[in-house]
């Protein structure tokens, strides 16, 4: 019954040291007898007891890595303190064990050393505005220097900058005048802004008032000279009319005399009454020459005649 009892617990020991299961984004490392044997996959696996065993166990997850901030120097001398995070995953599990003795610390170290030659050749205005191009560089050379290390760098984020305190204090200073600044050429723009506005407006208020005088003085012209042209065309009919009326009146005058068939008498007798009309008033003078004189005092006397 005891020998029972030993062998099943030998067979247990060499269950449980055989049977191995590996958990999925993971790999096993398997030695025999002190040598690579295998790189063993997510899933059951059985090994040979006290022949083979698990070196180590990789995962193949994307994994990070806090760098410890680290002072370095700039290109003018000055101080500050970096703190970096590497994300890194394993591509070659069996180089990751055998090439290396700790991939963890040696991508650490390399990250640090890196950091400090890119750093150093920059001034410290620059490592502020290029924290990017600080980025791209150290994955470059991180993922360069690892890949024989069965490992790929895909991301180095630099987390924070801190300069000294004197340091931070003037740009500080420095930030708080180039705010100033900006905020007085912001009022100038406005305030030149708003005067060009202004003026612009003006301008332009003149020269629409400069229009309606101009349209108005234009339509007063053109009433003026319509009514002008209406004046006259009146005028011109007035004449028209009173000469119409005239010639009317002439033409009675001729016809009624050419009816009544008048004689030199007649003749001579409205001759006589022209001229009364003519030289009638202070202003008009009529000059009659002697020879007519004897026809005149004829002509008189049958005015008088044709009176009586």
């Amino acid at each position: 019954m005891e020998g029972l009892i030993i062998l099943f617990v030998i067979i247990v020991i060499i269950a449980f040291a055989s049977i191995k299961i590996v958990r999925q984004s993971e790999v096993y490392i398997i030695e025999r007898l002190g040598r690579f044997s295998k790189v063993a996959d997510a899933g059951l696996v059985i090994i040979w007891p006290f022949i083979e065993q698990v070196r180590a166990k990789i995962s193949l997850k994307e994994q990070t890595m806090d760098i410890p901030p680290q002072g370095v120097i700039t290109k003018d001398n000055v101080t500050i303190t970096i703190d970096t995070v590497v994300f890194y995953q394993v591509t070659d599990p069996r180089a990751a064990v055998y090439e290396i003795e700790n991939l963890q610390k040696g991508i650490g170290y390399l990250a640090i050393t890196t950091i400090r030659d890119i750093v150093g050749k920059m001034d410290l205005d620059n490592t502020f505005s290029s924290r990017e191009n600080i980025n791209i560089q150290l994955r470059e050379i991180l993922d360069s220097a690892t890949d024989k290390w069965g490992c790929k760098v895909t991301r180095v984020e630099i987390k924070d900058i801190n300069p000294p305190k004197d340091i931070r204090d003037a740009m500080e200073k420095q930030m708080n005048a180039e705010r100033n600044k900006r905020a007085v050429i912001l009022e100038a723009e406005g305030q030149r802004q708003s005067a060009i506005t202004r003026a612009e407006g003006e301008k332009q208020a003149r020269i629409l008032n400069a229009e309606a005088e101009k349209q108005a003085n234009i339509t007063v012209a053109e009433g003026y000279k319509e009514a002008k042209i209406l004046e006259a065309q009146g005028e011109a009919r007035g004449i028209k009319e009173v000469a119409e009326a005239k010639a009317t009146e002439v033409d009675l005058v001729y016809n009624a005399i050419k009816n009544a068939g008048p004689d030199d008498r007649l003749v001579a007798i409205k001759s006589l009454e022209a001229l009364e009309k003519i030289s009638d008033g202070a202003a008009n003078k009529v000059f009659i020459p002697f020879e007519a004189t004897a026809t005149l005092a004829s002509l008189g006397s049958i005015k008088e005649m044709f009176k009586n």
